[in-house]
């Protein structure tokens, strides 16, 4: 993997190994920042900011991040965000038509100390969450959301535009939503045995996901697309459909943003992402990237070995970040290294 004009990274290479990795250095050393490059070849964007601009090095014009996977078979995969110019993506030398390829090339996943905003924030980050493991248990989920995408664009630009020709995309808009829906659904149900276990294992809570589909449950999504046709001709935007749905985090009929401390949302928001990963194992062949930004210090004791158990379940590789050097909490790392002031040395 290589990495260059990532925030304080000028250029890095490292060879990570299939199991366990361990990346140590003092705070604001670059630790977190290499994980980001690694998240970024598997999602097109970093964990911590939507802002892709914000991780080109300061005075550089471009990032670049490249890396090959062991997967069957072999990908080469590369990122590059350009000021003013967005985010590309390359797979294996051709230019990847959306950023949701790099996802089924390298599938990633990150707990970090923002793990808890996917329950205290809106849909929009659980959407994301939701689709990530959509993409890789149903076939041809990617194309049909980039085809969804791009009907729902051209009916706001109708709506905007020329009020009269929004209609035609309705028939569209409503096929592949339903599909969306529909597809959505099946994979929360799929997950609902795992994820009760590992809910409770790690938090102790009786926490339960419900899918909202993003328009109402009583009449198909075309009805609704016509029943809101007015209010969308006055704002210029489609509000009824799938990229308004939600997954709704609930205890005891409540949500549980209103009741849940921020240490129990990090520990159901910690137990979302691994149950996806336990998905992926159970239903593809694919073994995913598991990204731990110094767990030690996110969690108590107690908390710290259930989640150390559940994660020692799970057949992925590991990149740890640490302040020691020695961290050896899943394990001890077949690869270690160290990173200071921007650079990166194996150990």
């Amino acid at each position: 993997m290589t990495v260059e004009d990532l925030r304080c990274l000028q250029r890095a290479e490292l060879t990570l190994d299939p199991q366990r990795n361990l990346i140590w250095g003092s705070n604001g050393s670059g630790k977190t920042s290499l994980l980001e490059a690694i998240f970024l070849l598997g999602r097109g964007r970093s964990f911590r900011t939507r802002n892709s601009e914000r991780l080109i090095r300061q005075g550089q014009p471009r990032l670049t991040v490249f890396g090959r996977t062991d997967g069957m078979p072999p990908q080469a995969v590369g990122v590059q965000v350009a000021k003013g110019g967005g985010t590309t993506a390359r797979i294996n030398g051709a230019t990847a038509g959306s950023l949701t390829e790099l996802s089924q090339s390298f599938p990633v996943q990150v707990v970090d100390p923002g793990v808890h905003k996917l329950v205290e924030e809106g849909g929009f980050r659980r959407r994301r969450w939701m689709d990530w493991a959509v993409f890789h248990v149903e076939q041809g989920f990617a194309d049909l959301w980039v085809r969804y995408t791009r009907a729902v664009k051209q009916r706001n630009a109708a709506l905007r535009s020329q009020p009269a020709q929004a209609a035609a995309w309705d028939p569209e808009v409503a096929r592949l939503g339903e599909l969306i829906a529909e597809a959505r659904r099946g994979m929360l149900e799929q997950m609902q045995p795992a994820w009760r276990q590992a809910v409770v294992a790690l938090s102790g809570l009786e926490v339960d996901l419900h899918y909202s589909r993003g328009w109402s449950q009583d009449v198909p999504l075309a009805q609704s697309l016509l029943d809101s046709r007015a209010r969308d001709q006055a704002r210029g935007l489609t509000h009824s459909g799938p990229h308004r749905a939600d997954v709704l985090v609930r205890l005891n009929g409540r949500p549980a943003r209103e009741i849940l401390s921020r240490g129990q949302q990090k520990l159901v928001a910690i137990a979302m992402t691994l149950v996806q990963i336990q998905l992926l194992q159970e239903r593809t062949a694919t073994t995913p990237t598991l990204l731990l930004d110094d767990p030690a210090a996110e969690l108590d004791g107690p908390h710290l070995l259930k989640f150390i158990e559940e994660v020692s379940q799970l057949k992925c590789q590991l990149v740890i970040t640490s302040l020691q050097p020695e961290s050896d909490l899943f394990g001890r790392p077949e690869r270690v290294f160290h990173v200071e002031q921007g650079r990166v040395a194996p150990v």
